[in-house]
Formats: structure tokens, C-alpha cells, sequence
């Protein structure tokens, strides 16, 4: 398509910013990462000391550099409003968060509306593809002690044994609490035929926004970390409870993103920021883990149906440019999701500083060395 002359200085000044962007999150990437991991080897003797403030120090930095990420999309005006439940309150129990997953991006806007929910971050594991191993936050998420997926129905027993292995290893003694989860093991636009085809053969619903989920790493999720009670039932949550004591896994957040237009955001435009200011919606439901079956079959169907009811959101998000009412609300009540500019600030200069901090001492010890 031609580009008028009166377009043309809009589309200059829309790349120069796009390059602009770029440049600073490389910068922002040798500095940040490198440090990042010049820490973690210099606090090994405080992990031998005492695990559980190395683990949690480790957990600080990497909020702070998810915060960075965050950042990159707010400065574009890529900003979140939250609906549904206040998981605020929850923030100090353990939860497993169920999302829809449309694109790189959902990974980049959950980063953002975590960052007010206290030590959530910092003590949050994720389940990710394992392209993602490769890519520059790999080395992070690995030291962090995430979990690579590698999708594919040849890999899906191997996959599971794996993850019911990290779990045993690193959930625990790592002190994590959350477990983000993307069930339906791939983007909407790849799997969404697939998934139709199947409902079709199973006589189950046809679904547009959301596909059925995979219920696998659910399984392997809730068996390993739901806490029993004596008589075999789950030891979980109560909504009108939040001060219960119980230990183990307690709630499950089950979280669905809707973008304007049904337009998701990649990861290259959260970095080059070339799309317009976009508002990217939120829904939280709680549900306490006493209230999910844990047998295979039941909770199967119990996934699907959490799926079904995304499907309704989501269709309801697209007509009416808002979800419905919540239990007890007589309007659709929205929570904008702000990030501090003072912390955005205060936490990139520290990158910055520790980057050149430990440029000086590499470089001192090279000259001593060589």
C-alpha cells in the first residue's frame, strides 16, 4: 500500500521509535541478564547457608527483571484492566493459574498485572514451551527454575514424568507458591481446528475463542502439591476463609485475556511498541481446590467446563466491550492496573549500575589474570 506525503512523516517518527525501543531493550537485556547471573553464582554460599532467603533474594531480582519487561509495554501504552475477583487476597496462599493463550504477548501481559500482587512473582513458577529455553530470559527461568514443555503427542508421557520430577525438586524447596499454566498447550490460531475437530468426534461444545484444554499437566499439578486430609479429601481454601492455614496447593485462579477486537499483542510489538495504546482485559475467578474433583475423568470435564465458560466470556467480551456481571455486583466492575514509574525507574537504574558494576570487576580480574 502507497504511502501518502502527509503519512509519511507519522510512519518516520513511528520507526524511529520502533528502533529507539529495540536498542534500549537490548541494552537493557546485556545489562540486566548478565547481572542477573553474576548475582546468583556470587550468593551460592548463602544457598548453602541458608536456602530459603537465597531462593527468596533470587526471587526479588526476578520480579524486578519481569518487571523490565512489563515496562517495555506500559511506556507504549499497553496497559491492563483487571475484572472478576480480587486475587490480592490471595496472594500469599498457593494457586494455580489457568490461562487462555492467543499470543507471545498473554506471557508479557501477565508480567505486567502480577507485579502489584506482592511476592506472587518472586515466588511464581511457570510452565512454558520450551522454545522459550532458548531465547535470552532462557538462562533466567532456568537458574529461576520454571519448566520448559516440549509439546507433541511423542513427548506427552516423557513430558509429564519430567514435570512431576521438577515439581518433587524444585516447588518445595524453592519455596514457590504459583504455578502459571497455559492448558491448551498451544496459540488459539494453531490449535483452534484441531480442537474443533476433536469436540466434533466427542460430542463435545464448538468452541471459536478458546480450545479444549490438555489435561495432563493439570493432573500432575494437582496431584502432586494439593495437600490431603486425613480422610483423603483435599485440604484446600474457602473464599469466605482467607485466613485458613491449610497447606498445599489451595486455589485455582482460572484467568482469561481478552484483547479489543479479539487482536492479541506478540512479544515483537510489546518490544517495538508500533501498535496503537491498547487496553488488554483481565478475568480472574477463584475456585478453592475442596471444590475440584481431582479423579481423572471428573476432572477432565471439570476443565472442559471452565473452558466453555471462557468461551461465554470472551463472547461476551467481544460484543459488549466488557465482561459480565459478576455474583453480587449489579454493574461490571474493572480494576486499570497502574505500575510506579518511580519503581520502574529505581529498578532499571539498578540494572544499569549492576551492569557496569560488574563489567568493572570482570575487567579488573581479566587485567590481573591476562
Amino acid at each position: 500500500m502507497a504511502v501518502t506525503l502527509e503519512e509519511a512523516p507519522w510512519l518516520g517518527w513511528i520507526l524511529l521509535r520502533a528502533l529507539m525501543r529495540f536498542a534500549f531493550m537490548v541494552a537493557n537485556n546485556l545489562v540486566a541478564i548478565p547481572s542477573y547471573i553474576c548475582y546468583v553464582i556470587i550468593l551460592q554460599p548463602l544457598r548453602v547457608l541458608d536456602s530459603k532467603r537465597f531462593w527468596y533474594i533470587e526471587g526479588i531480582m526476578y520480579k524486578w527483571l519481569l518487571g523490565m519487561v512489563a515496562s517495555w509495554g506500559w511506556y507504549a501504552g499497553y496497559t491492563v484492566m483487571e475484572w472478576g475477583e480480587d486475587i490480592k487476597a490471595i496472594s500469599k496462599d498457593e494457586a494455580v493459574m489457568l490461562v487462555n493463550h492467543q499470543a507471545t504477548g498473554d506471557v508479557c501481559t501477565l508480567m505486567m498485572c502480577l507485579q502489584d500482587k506482592g511476592l506472587v512473582v518472586a515466588q511464581m513458577m511457570w510452565l512454558m514451551d520450551h522454545i522459550f529455553k532458548y531465547t535470552n530470559f532462557g538462562i533466567v527461568s532456568l537458574l529461576h527454575g520454571d519448566f520448559f514443555i516440549r509439546q507433541g503427542r511423542a513427548y506427552r508421557d516423557q513430558q509429564l514424568l519430567l514435570l512431576k520430577r521438577h515439581l518433587e525438586n524444585y516447588y518445595r524447596s524453592r519455596d514457590r507458591k504459583w504455578i502459571v499454566l497455559f492448558p491448551e498447550g498451544g496459540f488459539l490460531r494453531k490449535r483452534r481446528e484441531t480442537s474443533q475437530a476433536f469436540a466434533k468426534k466427542n460430542n463435545l461444545p464448538f468452541l471459536t475463542h478458546v480450545t479444549l484444554p490438555r489435561c495432563g499437566a493439570t493432573k500432575i499439578i494437582l496431584s502432586e502439591l494439593v495437600a490431603r486430609q486425613e480422610n483423603g479429601s483435599p485440604a484446600g481454601g474457602d473464599a469466605k476463609e482467607l485466613g485458613s492455614k491449610s497447606k498445599g496447593l489451595q486455589w485455582i485462579i482460572d484467568t482469561t485475556i481478552a484483547y479489543p477486537k479479539a487482536e492479541p499483542i506478540d512479544i515483537q510489538t510489546w518490544i517495538l511498541g508500533y501498535r496503537k495504546p491498547t487496553v488488554t482485559h483481565v478475568h480472574y475467578r477463584i475456585f478453592p481446590i475442596k471444590d475440584v474433583p481431582l479423579e481423572t475423568d471428573d476432572l477432565t470435564n471439570w476443565l472442559y467446563q471452565r473452558f466453555i465458560e471462557k468461551e461465554d466470556l470472551l463472547s461476551h467480551f467481544y460484543e459488549t466491550g466488557a465482561f459480565p456481571l459478576s455474583k453480587g455486583h449489579k454493574e461490571a466492575v474493572s480494576r486499570e492496573m497502574t505500575l510506579s514509574n518511580m519503581w520502574i525507574f529505581l529498578i532499571q537504574s539498578f540494572a544499569f549500575l549492576s551492569g557496569y558494576m560488574w563489567y568493572n570487576i570482570i575487567q579488573y580480574f581479566y587485567h590481573c589474570l591476562f
